[in-house]
């Protein structure tokens, strides 16, 4: 019998590509995944049950279902997507949902795997160079998304310790870059900006969004229990990023830096919240050494990771043509597919999958 996977946030970009690359395995006999949206992407064998944001009925899904395996890709790391009240509903009330499904009596749950960020440790003068999985963080959360998130991977500790049954894996991630995530990074260098803090040139960190999915495609499949920091190799600073990508340098005062940036969001120039402001006072490095002592292997480093984002940037501007992530259409692809208006040829075949 093959595995059973419940995924979470199946509407989101990361649980959709998430599904994608299980799907690929002909080990995962059954896919469920839930949330308030359908899929954006394609899926063959992922079946989609609509659910609200905090999984109030993921219990029954997990009885009904039987799923061995819990992905759980909905923790909100963007503090830009929306207002306070329900980034804490579905980081904080939606996570106790879903470890009160896998912790219930009778329940056929043995792994879980969650996907959180590198903002739990914070960002202060004080910090190391390098964070470790057990580092504590200096300061208190001083945002909500922070406070969130800590709240959720507290939850997320004494289920593990509680249920020593189940492998729990947490998954801290350094900020993605991608040609199809949207991200305050990516938005902002995309318009051509890179806002600085005068005086301070942080070391950043970064990761390809392809390596973010085989991340959690390479935890998912194996029994890997424990927290791990997953970022590309090494440290760039911020203003050799904003060069590689063209981006011109946009200084803010270091006094009055909330007050300053709020004005360029207004004007729709950037859009970096109170942490992102944080990072580019002090940067942030996240070990990433016991993720690969597990065999995982990065295809990009940050610095590759940056040059490969800038690229595809400069082709998109060459061509002329903005480039958007693909959204998957049932009805429309049902159309191209097999309708017998579509006049079909030979290189249309060879290409069809390209829609």
């Amino acid at each position: 019998m093959g595995r059973r996977v419940l995924l979470t946030g199946l509407g989101t970009f990361w649980g959709g590509k998430v599904a994608q690359s299980l799907e690929k395995h002909p080990d995962v006999d059954v896919i469920v995944g839930m949330d308030v949206t359908e899929p954006i992407v394609e899926l063959e064998r992922t079946e989609y049950v609509r659910a609200d944001e905090t999984y109030s009925i993921l219990s029954r899904i997990v009885d009904a279902t039987q799923v061995d395996t819990i992905v759980h890709t909905f923790l909100v790391v963007d503090s830009t997507q929306m207002k306070t009240k329900r980034l804490h509903e579905i980081n904080v009330i939606g996570t106790m949902n879903l470890l009160a499904a896998a912790g219930c009596a009778g329940t056929p749950v043995r792994r879980v795997v969650v996907k959180s960020s590198g903002m739990v440790y914070g960002c202060t003068g004080r910090d190391p160079l390098w964070f470790l999985e057990e580092t504590p963080r200096t300061d208190p959360p001083e945002t909500t998304i922070e406070d969130s998130l800590v709240s959720a991977e507290g939850y997320l500790r004494d289920f593990a310790q509680d249920n020593p049954h189940v492998s729990v894996t947490l998954l801290r991630f350094s900020n993605v870059l991608g040609n199809d995530i949207s991200t305050p990074f990516t938005e902002t260098l995309s318009r051509g900006i890179a806002p600085s803090i005068f005086g301070f040139d942080p070391q950043l960190q970064f990761i390809d969004e392809d390596d973010v999915v085989s991340a959690i495609e390479f935890a998912t499949s194996a029994n890997v229990p424990g927290i791990y920091n997953v970022a590309g190799d090494g440290l760039i600073p911020w203003s050799e990023v904003a060069k590689i990508c063209g981006a011109s340098n946009l200084p803010l005062p270091p006094f009055g830096t909330e007050a300053a940036a709020s004005i360029l969001r207004k004007m729709g120039l950037v859009k970096f919240p109170p942490e992102i402001l944080q990072l580019l006072r002090f940067g942030r490095g996240i070990d990433n050494s016991r993720f690969k002592d597990l065999g995982f292997s990065y295809k990009y480093s940050s610095l590759g990771a940056v040059e490969r984002f800038a690229k595809t940037k400069r082709l998109s501007k060459a061509i002329g043509i903005p480039r958007s992530p693909y959204t998957y259409d049932k009805d429309v692809e049902s159309f191209f597919h097999h309708s017998p208006s579509v006049v079909r040829s030979t290189q249309s075949d060879s290409t069809s999958d390209t829609f």
